[in-house]
């Protein structure tokens, strides 16, 4: 696996560093963030489902992975129709995860490690559970109750069809309709109903949640679907064929992605934000047109938001060079900073992508959707390339100037898990799209931990996602104390990452050979990623580390390597 060629001991911090590192107003700039999604992490209690006092309890575990914060996906009551993003209550833990005296502990915790913590926010939507939803549906048409979400008469005689033909994300149509007859929006599932924010009282009632978790010590928001939010519901709505690819959208007038007045939102939010000390922070999760991102991350705004870019790079320095170039451009005219990212919760594991043959061109993208839907047979996976190009763009990721979002169970090098049966799946994407859509929960099975065990250490009564028994060799048990290990080789770059990373300043080397990407940080930090066939000659300077091996001091394929 990786080579580490520094062999100094981790440092210490003192309690001094540690407070210095928590109060940084500008600790989000450059950090390293861990996601979590709760359920998978850690069970404390044997009921099959990772909860808030099993994270507590692995806080050494990311302590000593070196992380500078969590980001904690949705652990909020909920049906989990949507893996938690379907809210009940914005302003309570769900029971089967704990309670606020379990969050209020786990917090401390992590301040005490000198790790912050960001919460997920869904503002989108709510679940159709959520207490205003149950009102509006025991309210009559046009009260005050269903004004907080987007209500509308149908079409056709007797309002027999839905007020427009627009899709939901996870297939099929965008309404449903209730027992007066009226239907209501939800852009995701059917138990996922759109708030209106036109509404003050939603708008407001979203300040006091963002101010009741901060108050409770939340150093920071990433924002769901941050890009819906505000909608243009003008009659007659637009069809389908209308409106055009999401993609095209360029100028603020989709009535539902991307509008103008969402800034608006996030105006009043920053301003929230910033009665704190330190201010809080936020990212957004907007899939919007490249030209319009910088608008969630400005300083005024939300302040950062996601650029999913590398993650849809297929092997090919110069898609690599174009995104990092063209992404800290628009970061610097922003004011913000970068995020990078590779995996998540919703997207196959980028060990597994980097596995797969490439359709089409040479170095195109993988998005694994195929591999998925034939239960991870076809085509071949060949996992140690995928594992060593995950380790050589992850190390290269963690030089660059930014934030790195790191997604939990990549550091020991997991894969997707495809061959989930059918009875076990989660996901509505997969039932509301049954053979055409397999879902998101390959990447979601709980993590391992010991090489054995009914659930490999997650907890003592099984895993709510089956585990494969391949698990066991890529188990945090297997992986501690092996110096080549993907563990160890993640530990150390987080540690030399810390070290290194100074300003934000960046600067490209050229090189002879257009499959090296070479460049310089401050203080002479140097990365150098091979994307060729053949080994490639590193500049001078002494190796920190590298992802693969060096091979009679060549930088060998599908490698990275750090120089000083």
């Amino acid at each position: 696996m990786a080579t580490v060629t520094s062999t100094a001991s981790p440092q210490v911090q003192s309690a001094a560093e540690l407070s210095t590192r928590v109060q940084d107003p500008l600790w989000w700039r450059q950090a390293a963030v861990y996601q979590i999604y709760p359920r998978s992490f850690a069970d404390s209690n044997g009921d099959g489902i990772g909860d808030l006092q099993g994270i507590t309890s692995r806080i050494p575990y990311l302590s000593s992975l070196g992380v500078d914060a969590v980001w904690l996906s949705p652990f909020y009551p909920s049906a989990l129709a949507d893996g938690g993003y379907d809210v009940d209550d914005y302003r309570d833990v769900d029971p089967k995860l704990g309670t606020l005296e379990d969050f209020d502990a786990m917090i401390t915790a992590l301040h005490r490690a000198g790790i912050k913590l960001v919460a997920d926010i869904v503002p989108n939507h709510t679940s159709n559970r959520h207490a205003w939803f149950q009102e509006a549906l025991a309210s009559p048409k046009g009260s005050a109750a269903r004004n907080r979400y987007i209500f509308r008469d149908g079409r056709g005689p007797n309002g027999d069809e839905p007020p427009s033909d627009w899709d939901s994300v996870f297939g099929g149509p965008a309404w449903e309709r209730i027992g007066d007859g009226q239907w209501y929006l939800h852009l995701f599932a059917k138990e996922q109903p759109d708030l209106n924010w036109d509404n003050r009282e939603v708008r407001n009632d979203f300040l006091t949640t963002l101010r009741f978790w901060s108050d409770r010590g939340v150093d920071g928001f990433r924002v769901d679907v941050a890009h819906a939010l505000t909608k243009d519901m003008t009659e007659p709505l637009p069809s389908k064929a209308d409106l055009g690819a999401e993609s095209d959208n360029n100028n603020g007038l989709h009535p539902f992605w991307d509008r103008d007045e969402v800034h608006e939102v996030f105006a009043q939010w920053r301003k929230v934000f910033n009665e704190y000390t330190p201010p809080r922070t936020a990212v957004a999760e907007a899939w919007v047109h490249a030209d319009r991102r910088a608008r969630y991350a400005s300083p005024t705004g939300l302040g950062q938001a996601f650029n999913f870019d590398l993650l849809k790079a297929g092997w090919n320095s110069g898609q690599f060079r174009d995104i990092i170039t063209k992404n800290l451009a628009e970061a610097k005219s922003s004011g913000a900073s970068s995020t990078w990212v590779f995996s998540n919760h919703d997207v196959v594991r980028h060990a597994t992508r980097y596995g797969l043959p490439v359709p089409g061109p040479a170095g195109g993208s993988q998005d694994g959707a195929a591999w998925l839907m034939s239960g991870g047979k076809e085509p071949a996976l060949d996992h140690t390339l995928g594992e060593r190009r995950a380790r050589a763009v992850s190390q290269l990721m963690l030089a660059l100037p930014g934030s790195a979002y790191l997604f939990q169970g990549e550091e020991l090098g997991l894969h997707e898990v495809a061959d989930l049966a059918d009875e076990h799946r989660q996901d509505p994407a997969f039932f509301r799209n049954r053979g055409v859509d397999i879902g998101r929960d390959g990447c979601r099975v709980p993590l391992p931990w010991t090489r054995t065990g009914s659930s490999f250490g997650f907890g003592s009564g099984g895993a709510h996602l089956p585990q494969p028994e391949w698990f066991g060799a890529y188990a945090v048990e297997v992986q501690e104390d092996d110096p080549a290990s993907n563990l160890t080789f993640y530990r150390r770059a987080l540690e030399l990452r810390r070290e290194l990373q100074t300003e934000e300043n960046f600067e490209w080397v050229e090189e002879i050979s257009p499959e090296v990407l070479h460049f310089i940080r401050p203080g002479g930090w140097r990365c150098v990623t091979n994307f060729g066939s053949a080994p490639a000659a590193l500049p001078p300077g002494t190796v920190l580390l590298a992802s693969s091996p060096l091979q009679n001091g060549l930088l060998p394929a599908d490698t990275t390597a750090w120089l000083i």
